[in-house]
């Protein structure tokens, strides 16, 4: 997710280009995902239930795991340790339990992740070790699925770029150990396991080709509901303009949103007296894309659960000047942050052995850069700030041809 430093680092120039009209799909009953690239209209199409839990590739030191929860799957906090796998069984789950969901405003704040504190390498299915760098699975879930099974399930570690998990039936029996190598799914958010074939999938796209996500998906509506909407990708960033008819709305200076649900699901309505969808006429989203180019979006229609069609218009309002150096690419977290002015620790989801540290000031200039070396998976190093002076600096790591920055607080 990319932070308000956007601000600073890239400038947009105007353009104008022809308004088009654009229809996507989740299909009938909202029974297929669509990733969509607003440059040249390419998409991909997959059934949304073909999937049980999926695993983040590029996240960095958030190692986000969520769980189709929107097709009916249930996931619970079972109270019991690791070492109590064998005991596992479902008595007071009615009653205490708790009932995970993804996040439906960032893509790493996964179901498996409640209550995760990064800062304590606390990342809610298991703990980051300094020394070994791996994530140790913490936890015991138990999973409901749609075909009315019920499932034993730990994450058990992430170690050397690859996930380890174990399922089995409550009794112990059909038990199942499944593994996901990030280095096999490179380029993509995240990679998918499925309960019914005991399998990985690679279903999506690359994340550098898609812009948004037509899907079903849970929100908080009170009550954990599952709604029909847009989601966008990790670098994109959305402003949300209300009140005003689309001629004459404008993106001014409002900030743009990090928020995956920015466009979300209320966009539209359903009308009790005439049966159907009305979609807001007073609605626009500007859209900042992948590449850094901004998208002028409104909506139109939605066909509902007969069709599952979304229909839209449009229209290129500017492109990237600057590029600002947010990249899909290696993820990592500084520590502390605040820092003091001496050093700060920065934990790197290497996607190759060396990388360049470079940090600048709010007026671009660049103040520190180091490079690291003989990096592998997730790894700790110090990065030095001496005679850094206290302020707001950007730090941007360059790796295997991408990169990415992250906002530094010096005191």
């Amino acid at each position: 997710m990319r932070t308000p430093l956007l601000l600073l680092f890239a400038a947009l120039q105007t353009v104008a280009s022809a308004q088009t009209t654009v229809t996507m799909t989740t299909g009938a009953g909202n029974a297929q995902q669509t990733w969509y690239k607003l440059t040249d209209d390419s998409h991909t199409t997959a059934p949304l239930a073909e999937w049980d839990l999926a695993f983040e590739i590029n996240g960095g030191f958030t190692v986000g795991v969520r769980a189709n929860t929107q097709k009916g799957l249930g996931l619970y906090q079972a109270p019991y340790a690791v070492a109590d796998w064998a005991a596992v069984d479902t008595n007071g789950l009615a009653a205490s339990w708790a009932v995970l969901f993804d996040s439906d405003t960032d893509w790493s704040a996964g179901a498996f992740n409640r209550d995760a504190d990064p800062d304590a390498f606390n990342l809610g299915w298991g703990i980051y070790n300094m020394v070994t760098h791996v994530v140790a699975g913490d936890s015991i879930y138990v999973v409901h699925l749609t075909n009315g099974d019920w499932k034993k399930l730990r994450i058990d570690a992430l170690a050397g770029g690859v996930y380890t998990f174990t399922y089995a039936d409550l009794d112990g029996s059909a038990e199942h150990t499944g593994t996901i190598a990030k280095s096999a799914y490179e380029g993509k958010n995240f990679a998918y396991w499925s309960f019914a074939t005991d399998s990985a999938l690679d279903r999506e796209v690359a994340s550098e080709a898609w812009d948004l996500l037509f899907t079903k998906y849970i929100t908080d509506l009170g009550i954990p509901y599952g709604v029909t909407g847009v989601l966008h990708n990790k670098d994109v960033e959305v402003v949300q303009v209300n009140g005003l008819p689309p001629a004459e709305a404008e993106i001014g200076g409002a900030p743009f949103e990090p928020a995956i649900n920015t466009i979300g699901y209320d966009w539209k309505s359903f009308s009790m007296s005439t049966f159907q969808y009305v979609v807001d006429d007073s609605l626009t989203y500007f859209v900042k894309d992948v590449p850094g180019n901004l998208w002028k979006v409104v909506f139109t229609a939605f066909g509902g659960s007969s069709t599952g069609d979304i229909t839209f218009t449009k229209e290129q309002v500017g492109t990237a000047g600057i590029q600002d150096g947010t990249a899909t690419g290696a993820g990592f977290q500084l520590y502390p942050n605040p820092a003091g002015q001496g050093a700060v620790q920065l934990v790197i989801d290497a996607t190759a052995s060396d990388a360049l540290v470079s940090i600048t000031d709010l007026g671009g200039r660049l103040v520190r850069q180091q490079r690291l070396t003989g990096l592998a998976g997730l790894t700790t190093r110090t990065v030095e700030l001496e005679s850094v002076p206290a302020g707001l600096y950007a730090v941007r790591v360059d790796m295997a041809g991408a990169s990415v920055v992250r906002k530094l607080i010096v005191e």
